[in-house]
């Protein structure tokens, strides 16, 4: 009975594609709404001149086709999978941004320019089998069977392994051999900031954050940075019980901070900048761009972040005392699994504004350009897609990706069904195989129907390297109109908004 069950809940799932229905709605929610939403967060490229003037692009909307080749004589053609294994091509599509270049002040026209090509998922909503029937796929020499969810580089078929990480902006609170600590990964607009607080041995809360600020800072002291100020406000905004006043007054006396301005000019201390000229503006920005981002980079929402920082310190002392429990980190709830289209939105986003990307050599090459004494260019001659293109396919072909990760795109299993199928639904959890990681390692209750309870590698890759359980589905981030929905759903039941 049960394995009736399981063959015919395995053999609908198949017809649906829902095996790898992961790969395919990740990537297809990439596409429609987060590259869009890189773009926008990028919102504009700024091109210094050679003559002290600045040149603004500011980038529009963002359009894909179906995947097409360019021939010798520079006609394009639709192009289908089968094709590209044969003649050794890549399955991918140009990408065109608009882009409305702004110089003294004025806007010039519109330019629809090629930034690069995107490699095009298998059966994803711009690929030409995804509304195929089973006759024509077999007709055009397609696999009537073949689920899709892969990518197709120079030939070779190509998969994106899920990648096992720490819940992002949500504060995980540890103790270990005595210590009191907490962290959490705030992210925003694709970018992750590791902050970790930490209970010294005297008692002083203190947190690292940025690469820029690498020396632990009292948490009063950020506090007071961010606009509390005095220290009757400090401790209402950590907590007014008796019991746990004791702590807050050794953070307060050791620190012997009164304002702002000397508690920025302490900081400043610790990164060792001399020059007291602009050193409270560029303290300020490292504190608005990388300090719990995910509340917000504005300075409008430094008292939030004051405050969720005395929550920080609060929770803290209440794990000390033992009054809460410490969070179980290899809970799965406390994990997310990255798919593909995480991994391609912070490829891209590091394409554009990495080191070495798009703007970088968009504007060497305007800089150039310039100094032969041309003016004001089109955009299409000195945006070179080439160097779009190649470092997303390179990405692809070796997978190494953004932030020395590796082996984040592999070559697809092709030995039988059953292993490519397992191959797309592998999770890879980033510690180090070489560690011992005891606990990471063993099977936690909380992976029942979400992880495969019995397939896993032998050797030093064993509970590190897991597998989706059969019946497990994973979701794809919320996009604003289901957020507008369950904020409007809130209200009717009674809730109220912070304004209120």
């Amino acid at each position: 009975m049960e394995r009736s069950i399981a063959k015919s809940y395995v053999e609908e799932r198949a017809r649906a594609g829902a095996l790898v229905a992961h790969q395919i709605d990740s990537y297809n929610d990439f596409i429609v709404r987060r590259l869009q939403k890189t773009l926008n967060d990028i919102g504009k490229m700024v091109v210094e001149l050679p003559t002290g003037e600045e040149l603004v692009i500011k980038l529009g909307k963002v359009t894909l086709n179906e995947p097409q080749m360019k021939e010798s004589d520079g006609s394009f053609r639709k192009i289908l999978p089968q094709e590209a294994r044969y003649r050794n091509l890549t399955y991918s599509t140009p990408v065109y941004v608009e882009m409305t270049p702004v110089f003294e002040e004025h806007e010039h026209d519109m330019e629809r320019v090629e930034i690069g090509e995107l490699p095009i998922m298998v059966k994803s909503k711009l690929c030409h089998l995804a509304n195929m029937s089973r006759e024509e796929l077999i007709e055009a020499g397609e696999d009537p069977d073949d689920h899709g969810g892969y990518f197709i580089i120079n030939g070779t078929e190509r998969t994106i392994i899920l990648s096992e990480e720490i819940a992002p902006n949500k504060l995980i609170l540890q103790r270990e051999k005595g210590v009191t600590s907490a962290r959490i990964n705030s992210e925003r607009g694709g970018y992750t900031q590791r902050h970790m607080f930490e209970r010294t041995p005297e008692g002083l809360i203190v947190v690292r954050f940025a690469n820029l600020l690498q020396t632990p800072v009292s948490v009063v002291l950020l506090m007071k940075a961010l606009g509390i100020e005095s220290d009757k406000d400090v401790i209402e905004a950590i907590t007014t019980k008796e019991d746990l006043l004791e702590d807050i007054y050794i953070n307060i006396y050791e620190n012997q901070v009164a304002n702002k301005e000397e508690a920025l000019e302490y900081i400043g201390k610790k990164m060792k900048m001399r020059q007291k000229e602009g050193r409270e503006i560029r303290i300020m920005q490292i504190i608005d761009n990388y300090l719990l981002a995910h509340i917000g980079t504005k300075p409008e929402h430094r008292i939030k972040k004051a405050k969720y920082l005395g929550d920080v310190f609060h929770k803290m002392i209440l794990l000390q005392k033992g009054l809460i429990d410490h969070d179980d980190i290899d809970h799965y709830a406390n994990k997310r699994l990255r798919m593909a289209g995480d991994l391609l939105e912070t490829l891209v986003r590091s394409v554009i504004m990495g080191r070495w990307g798009l703007v970088v050599r968009l504007q060497y090459n305007y800089q150039k350009m310039m100094k032969r004494g041309r003016k004001l260019l089109r955009l299409q001659s000195v945006v070179v897609a080439d160097v779009f293109t190649k470092q997303v396919m390179r990405a692809m072909s070796t997978g190494t990706w953004v932030g020395g990760q590796t082996g984040v795109s592999q070559r697809l299993e092709r030995s039988n069904f059953i292993r490519t199928l397992g191959h797309m639904r592998s999770v890879v959890s980033p510690l180090s195989a070489t560690q011992e990681h005891f606990e990471a390692r063993e099977l936690h209750a909380t992976q029942w129907g979400r992880l495969c309870a019995v397939r896993t590698p032998e050797g030093q890759s064993i509970g590190l390297r897991n597998f989706l359980a059969l019946s497990a589905q994973a979701t794809i981030p919320s996009n604003e109109v289901d957020e507008t929905k369950i904020v409007s759903m809130l209200k009717t039941l009674g809730a109220e908004t912070e304004e209120n």
